[in-house]
């Protein structure tokens, strides 16, 4: 962990681009045709970038018992007409015009097996897949701009040298020399009929925009990984070679040999922080189908197996990685620049991934188990990786990516942190059997989508003249031309020239002497000499006017070259003062981009804040409202409590006045009652001593009333008004009273507030009032729960006994969260007892003499029942509960 972390320090700041752009993982979706034996079909293409997955007959229902249907969208779906080219169109063309570019690039196929992974990638003889495809449009693109061999030479540690025509010239004759000679005839030259028709330079695309200043160079290597391990594939060591076993002697064991497999390899971390197969074999190529001749001797050697479901089922994830190399030309055009920091290496990984099984479909038995086991578990790190990304980016959240629990992921961790464009091909089978397994690809391959890759930085620029290999190869032709024009040899060295240029001289004369005295000969010979060394003088005077004039146009050159220098340098110091004031907009920017992120942020917190406090102030608004409607409402009940309870005192008043006159009018009846018994006396006292005279004694005269009216006799006396509520007659006996039901049992919940100080008077009238809270003094807990009020109040009245008083009231909630209480009716309870004689008679027996009150007609029992009882409940502010006595009338 802390190895990874220090080796992603310093790479951030390079790898990361200025504008932080990024791309989506791209997921392509491509739909192999059902077999002859496959009826069912489950997968149903809806239109290019979409297709609805049906759930087959004979499978588990959802839980709603029904067939679930479930439609997954993709870049692009490639339905079962679909042709290797088209794919090859929109998959991988847009990798290699990359790869040209100098940036890397990424392509998986992943799917279960039997999905047509192999076929994609690679293909079939007429059907070229992927791969040769994209090596044909490399090879295209760059075949007239090719370096020599072995003027790249890779390193051991995933990096390139440049080295200069003589020392690849030496390392070709070194390489040639040391290759051993073909085991076989010419005809092993021969192209593979399996892969015959795979690679036509005649169909391949050619990438735009090709740097014609640069020299590229083709490596290609080819890996696997089985059982989590790395195998180089391209390496001469077989598999198959016995070597013997070896004891802890040092000696080998007899009759005792072991298969012994290839080393598998490591990763390591180059410079850059990209991770590379350490010892792994790069070939140089120089056409596609040598690339691919090499691609396919490491295939053969590639782990498959026959099983249940697929006849060459592949066991292994194969990585096939096209290496590209290019380095610009000098300022000439002629040679290529000899500066090992301006090499740029880009490579394409097309990766075929192993597919997904299950060992109860395939029948795996044995090391196929293990095999499946490796293969699932890899698999599952690969989703393990893309969920943990999805999540980062998606979430914030900053967790670390398992890269390195398995090889395949290790391997390609770069990509996924910004190295280059990541594409997948989801292989899927429609036959109904593969149904759940193509069911979690679907999901993986949606989860997939949503994580985004960093964009690559596009390569530098290096301050070069384009266009260099044209001039240079322009001068060459023109150079040729100029030479053949003069007849003078194209190529030739300095002892030609020379040559040439003494036979272009006039020829010498015969110079033989035969007589001594020859003056002819040599006067001629001199001559000729003078002539020729005159020619040669005016020779030498054009080459050397044309030497000063060559040198005055090679110093104007100089000088042009150097005012060019100058002005390139100055130039480069004006890029160089740019690119700084652009680094420094590009900070000022995003220091701007972060304070208008903070910024944003507040504005949108004051933005929630804002809507809280209008809530608020809506809220309590609306209750403001409502309590003034509720005040409102209370003032307007109030006055209307005033004006009923005015109309209340002025019905008492007007009542009380009614029954003062009642009591009046009765007393008064009384009285004349009374006069009416002394009457009855009279009478009978006066037929008592009229009696008991002697007989025929005649009767004494009437005597005369003066001042008294004459009383009317009982048939002629009106009847009286019956008084409502007369007072008792000292003689009566007590009146017990009717049960009457107390106003307060009702459903409500009262508090019985009834002071210690009450005195209980043992009379049958009592109120009862059910479900009440029995209080000595009241509290705002027990008017909480209730909403009705009674007070038992008692006080001494005017006759001499106690009067008791029910206060009624409801309970009311106040505004600041108390109870009130609002009376609304009193009751009240008296009790009268009248005086009873201590002897009673009966009527038949005679009045004594001196009886005058307690004597006479209230003596007899028709007299003492004569008394009536009415019992009137009274009003809301009554006199209470009354007892009255009334005579009863005899009959004449």
């Amino acid at each position: 962990m802390n190895r990874q972390a220090k080796g992603k320090t310093p790479r951030r700041p390079q790898k990361t681009p200025s504008s932080n752009q990024k791309d989506p993982v791209g997921v392509y979706c491509r739909v192999r045709p059902l077999g002859p034996e496959d009826e069912e079909c489950c997968i149903e293409v809806i239109s290019d970038t979409t297709i609805q997955l049906h759930t087959p007959e004979g499978f588990k229902t959802n839980r709603n018992g029904e067939y679930k249907e479930t439609q997954y969208s993709f870049k692009k779906v490639f339905g079962v007409s679909v042709s290797q080219m088209e794919l090859f169109e929109d998959v991988a063309k847009p990798l290699v015009d990359d790869l040209i570019h100098g940036k890397n690039g990424l392509l998986f196929t992943y799917g279960v097996t039997g999905s047509g992974k192999t076929f994609t990638m690679t293909g079939s003889p007429g059907q070229g897949g992927l791969l040769p495809q994209s090596l044909s449009m490399v090879f295209n693109s760059i075949s007239s701009y090719q370096a020599k061999k072995y003027v790249f030479k890779t390193d051991d540690k995933n990096g390139m040298e440049i080295q200069n025509e003589v020392d690849a010239l030496l390392e070709r004759q070194r390489r040639e020399n040391n290759t051993p000679a073909p085991k076989t005839t010419s005809s092993r030259q021969k192209v593979d009929p399996e892969i015959a028709d795979m690679v036509r330079a005649e169909d391949a695309y050619k990438a735009e925009d090709v740097d014609e200043d640069s020299s590229y160079s083709i490596f290609v290597s080819y890996i696997e990984i089985y059982n989590n391990y790395i195998y180089d594939l391209l390496e001469e060591n077989q598999e198959d070679t016995i070597r013997p076993k070896w004891n802890g002697g040092g000696t080998p064991v007899r009759q005792n040999t072991e298969f012994i497999p290839p080393q598998s390899k490591i990763l390591r971390e180059d410079q850059n922080h990209n991770m590379y197969v350490a010892g792994c074999m790069e070939v140089e190529v120089k056409s596609a189908e040598e690339a691919f001749q090499v691609f396919w001797r490491g295939q053969k050697k590639r782990k498959v197996a026959n099983t249940r479901l697929n006849r060459e089922s592949s066991r292994s994830h194969s990585v096939f990685i096209v290496k590209l190399a290019q380095a610009p030309l000098d300022a000439d055009g002629d040679n290529i620049l000899q500066d090992k920091s301006q090499v740029i290496v880009s490579q394409l990984c097309l990766v075929d991934l192993a597919g997904s099984e299950r060992t109860g479909r395939t029948g795996a038995e044995g090391t196929r188990i293990r095999e499946a086991g490796n293969i699932n578990q890899s698999l599952l790190n690969l989703r393990t990786c893309i969920e943990i990304l999805r999540e980062n980016q998606m979430c914030g959240t900053n967790k670390m990516v398992p890269y390195r629990d398995s090889k395949i992921t290790h391997l390609f961790k770069n990509y996924f942190d910004g190295e280059g464009k990541v594409k997948m091909v989801v292989c899927v089978n429609p036959k109904a059997e593969d149904y759940d397994e193509t069911l979690l690809v679907m999901r993986f391959a949606e989860m997939t989508q949503e994580v985004e890759v960093a964009r690559p930085v596009d390569r530098p620029i290096y301050g070069f003249t384009p266009g260099r290999r044209n001039r240079n190869q322009v001068f060459k032709e023109e150079l040729s031309c100029k030479l053949e024009e003069r007849g003078g040899p194209i190529d030739m060295d300095l002892p030609s020239v020379m040559n040439s240029l003494v036979h272009s001289l006039p020829p010498l004369p015969s110079s033989e002497l035969t007589d001594p005295h020859d003056d002819i000969t040599l006067p001629r010979l001199i001559e000729a000499l003078q002539n020729r060394h005159r020619i040669r003088q005016v020779m030498i005077e054009e080459f050397s006017k044309a030497a000063n004039m060559m040198k005055s146009m090679l110093q104007e050159l100089d000088t042009n070259v150097i005012s060019k220098d100058n002005f390139i340098y100055e130039q480069n110091g004006k890029l160089s003062e740019k690119d700084k004031i652009i680094q420094n907009n590009k900070a000022e920017v995003e220091r701007l981009e972060k304070i208008t992120k903070k910024q944003e942020h507040k504005i949108d917190i004051l933005q929630k804040t804002t809507k809280i406090y209008e809530d608020d102030k809506r809220s309590l608004q609306q209750e403001l409202d409502t309590r003034d409607h509720r005040l409102q409402r209370e003032v307007s009940e109030k006055r209307r409590m005033e004006q009923r309870m005015h109309g209340v005192v002025s019905d008492t008043q007007h009542k009380w006045e009614k029954e003062c006159e009642r009591r009046v009018n009765a007393m008064q009846l009384q009285m004349q009652n009374k006069l009416w018994v002394k009457d009855e006396k009279l009478k009978q006292l006066k037929a008592i001593v009229t009696e008991s005279k002697t007989p025929g004694r005649p009767d004494p005269p009437p005597r005369q009333v003066q001042h008294r009216p004459q009383r009317p006799s009982r048939e002629e006396r009106t009847p009286a008004r019956r008084p409502v509520s007369p007072t008792p007659i000292p003689t009566q006996t007590p009146v017990r009273p009717l049960h009457r039901r107390s106003r307060s049992a009702g459903g409500e919940k009262w508090v019985d507030h009834k002071p210690t100080s009450s005195m209980d008077l043992g009379t049958v009238l009592q109120p009862v009032i059910p479900n009440a809270i029995h209080v000595s003094a009241p509290s705002e807990k027990a008017l909480s729960k209730c909403d009705r009020y009674v007070l038992t109040h008692q006080e001494v009245a005017s006759d001499g006994e106690i009067q008791t008083k029910l206060i009624k009231g409801e309970v009311i909630k106040t505004r600041s969260g108390g109870q009130a209480v609002q009376f609304t009716d009193i009751e009240t309870l008296r009790q009268q007892l009248t005086t009873v004689p201590g002897r009673k008679r009966k009527s038949s027996e005679g009045a004594p003499a001196n009886s005058v009150q307690n004597d006479g007609a209230w003596t007899d029992v028709e007299t003492r029942c004569s008394v009536g009882m009415e019992m009137r409940a009274g009003s809301n502010m009554g006199p209470g509960i009354q007892h009255h006595g009334i005579t009863k009338r005899r009959k004449p």
